[in-house]
């Protein structure tokens, strides 16, 4: 006899795979999370396989959750285009989105992976601007969506999130003992005026050893111990690593990761990829509207 795959527990399993957990699908799907766990047992009972490796802290696919995982995605995309093409639907045209290249990862993707199942007539166009030049964009017109990396929230602003600034080097390197300390920083930065600031406090002497408007390049830097950078928690790159330094370097400003929404958009698609955005930061700590850093 032919068994049918249940369509919303394969979403479950998908939203699980893309944003790392139960807890932070389920604020995706708008469910509670003892419900997508409940799909996902039952998924796991009607194939009598086990999708989930749930022995470690995280919760894991297992291979053969990741086997399902590559069927859930065809069948899901198929199903959209399906109803998509048959129905009338308000959600279609185009959004554009900037975002500052060091907090595209690691939620932008996994967020527009999402918009995009849900709602496949829509195109995003994803841009990487430093915070100045995304408030001017926005302020132009030129685009629906921002997000900034800010010590304050503007007027018609919302707050995510507050995520700490922390010093970054090479794996094991040392760049971080030499004096003056070498800095690579990036030509238009919303941390550089706070990273040099703190550091002229801790009466600590520095220099600048690369500058860039590459984000690439500062990262090629500090990997290699040429110099160190400071970026915020969560969005190092897999090549660097936190400077254990013991309290040798000062402790940096946190920063708010701040929305900003166009005035009087009606789209139904930009409130729904802004809400996804809300949910993906929800769980790094969300603080009231406006709230600045300290």
């Amino acid at each position: 006899m032919r068994r049918n795959l249940d369509l919303s527990a394969l979403r479950a399993l998908a939203a699980i795979a893309d944003f790392g957990g139960v807890t932070r699908a389920a604020q995706l799907l708008n469910l509670t999370q003892s419900a997508v766990s409940m799909q996902i047992k039952r998924l796991e009972e009607s194939l009598g396989l086990t999708l989930l490796d749930r022995s470690g802290r995280g919760v894991s696919l297992t291979s053969a959750g990741e086997q399902l995982l590559s069927y859930a995605r065809r069948i899901i995309a198929l199903n959209d285009e399906a109803v998509e093409r048959l129905t009338d639907s308000e959600y279609e045209g185009g959004i554009t989105v900037v975002v500052p290249h060091d907090i595209v990862y690691p939620h932008v993707p996994q967020v527009l992976r999402h918009f995009h199942s849900m709602y496949p007539r829509m195109q995003v166009q994803l841009l990487t601007q430093n915070t100045l030049r995304a408030k001017e964009a926005f302020a132009r017109g030129e685009c629906d969506l921002i997000l900034t990396t800010e010590l304050h929230c503007d007027a018609g602003g919302e707050t995510l999130t507050r995520l700490p600034l922390l010093w970054i080097g090479a794996p094991g390197g040392n760049a971080w003992r030499q004096r003056p300390l070498r800095l690579a920083q990036g030509r238009i930065c919303a941390f550089r005026a706070g990273i040099v600031a703190a550091l002229d406090r801790a009466d600590i002497p520095w220099e600048t050893a690369v500058e860039s408007e590459s984000d690439r390049t500062l990262e090629a830097a500090v990997s290699c111990d040429m110099a160190i950078h400071a970026l915020l928690a969560g969005t190092e790159p897999p090549h660097v690593e936190r400077i254990a330094h013991g309290g040798a370097l000062p402790d940096l400003n946190s920063y708010l990761i701040n929305l900003y929404m166009r005035p009087g958009n009606a789209t139904p698609g930009v409130a729904a990829l802004a809400d996804l955005l809300r949910k993906a930061w929800d769980s790094d700590g969300r603080i009231p509207q406006g709230m600045a850093a300290e």
